[in-house]
């Protein structure tokens, strides 16, 4: 089966080509406009995807060296994401779907992204997902495949979110995960003592809000020309809490459900730091830890053609009257 993925959930249009457990194509193109807003502004975002969308889905074809006649079916995220944004791809994978008479399905972003892990070797279930992005910060269990069991979740900022607001708040680029990351380099995890919150044994929600109020009261200390040299400290600092934080959870998971199995997902998990420490601690608990190659951990359609695949076989199908939605939560696909 050769399925066609677009993913326009945010601001990259990603098409991806997949066969049958392997990738023919990975097209990304990343909107370079909401750098200098320090965010995503959604209808910049919207107008670009109009832009892109076609181009990126005739250099994956090109890539996969076929022809759109060979494809046999399109999936495209359908939510969560932003509304406009989605809206594009949505009727973009409709058209090729209906002009090819082809089935198409709408699938469900954070599935995508644990689908990229598993592409051409599936886990078998039951295993714990840690989905950590700008938008998420859960963690669920699966007891089988497309069967997801909310366990927790941020009760404000997401990880993604921490990392770009806490990068803007110290003059760093954006997207704001390379950069505290990239500025951490060279800078001292210990130097600053910020708060991990909400460590209560068995509590497996997340907040990220107080982390970044911490930051913000730290900064006001620091006198502005002493900042710069500041910045490495800081952003290892920084970095670290957000990384304890994520660990401590999905230890506490592991154990309230008695699970060694673990999949962790989205854009931060290609930070290297986060990845080193996890699998140390998977070493020392007898973890098993995926990850997906840091090239599928964001936003792509490689992943949501993978997903796809795997709801057309079982028999799944979406309508024409199919619509996107901007909150949908896994649980309910």
């Amino acid at each position: 089966m050769v399925v066609l993925g677009i993913e326009t959930s945010c601001d990259d249009s990603a098409v991806g080509v997949w066969c049958d457990g392997g990738i023919l194509a990975n097209v990304v193109h990343t909107q370079k406009i909401h750098a200098k807003w320090g965010g995503v502004i959604p209808e910049l975002a919207s107008r670009d995807h109009i832009l892109t969308i076609i181009p990126s889905i005739r250099e994956a074809l090109n890539e996969a060296e076929i022809e759109l006649d060979a494809l046999d079916a399109v999936a495209v995220c359908g939510g969560p994401g932003l509304l406009g944004s989605l809206l594009v791809g949505l009727c973009t994978a409709k058209s090729i779907a209906w002009a090819l008479d082809i089935p198409f399905i709408a699938v469900h972003h954070l599935e995508g992204h644990l689908f990229a892990a598993q592409i051409g070797d599936y886990i078998r279930p039951p295993f714990l997902a840690l989905i950590v992005s700008g938008g998420h910060s859960h963690i669920y269990s699966v007891p089988e495949q497309g069967k997801y069991k909310l366990l927790g979740r941020t009760r404000d900022d997401a990880a993604g979110e921490a990392f770009d607001k806490g990068a803007k708040a110290m003059g760093l680029s954006y997207p704001g995960g390379p950069a505290v990351e990239k500025a951490a380099n060279n800078g001292n995890p210990t130097a600053f003592d910020f708060p991990r919150a909400m460590q209560k044994p068995g509590e497996l929600d997340m907040s990220f809000s107080g982390l970044k109020t911490a930051l913000l009261l730290t900064l006001d200390k620091i006198p502005k020309e002493n900042l710069p040299a500041k910045i490495p400290d800081l952003s290892a600092s920084y970095q670290e809490a957000i990384v304890d934080a994520l660990i401590w959870k999905l230890a506490e998971a592991a154990k309230a459900v008695s699970i060694t199995d673990i999949v962790v997902v989205g854009g931060v998990a290609s930070n290297k730091r986060f990845r080193e420490k996890l699998t140390g601690r998977a070493e020392s608990e007898n973890w098993n830890v995926r990850f997906p190659p840091p090239e599928l951990c964001t936003d792509n359609g490689v992943m949501i053609a993978a997903a796809g695949a795997f709801r057309l076989k079982r028999g799944e199908r979406s309508g024409w009257n199919t619509t996107a939605v901007s909150r949908w939560p896994l649980g309910n696909i």
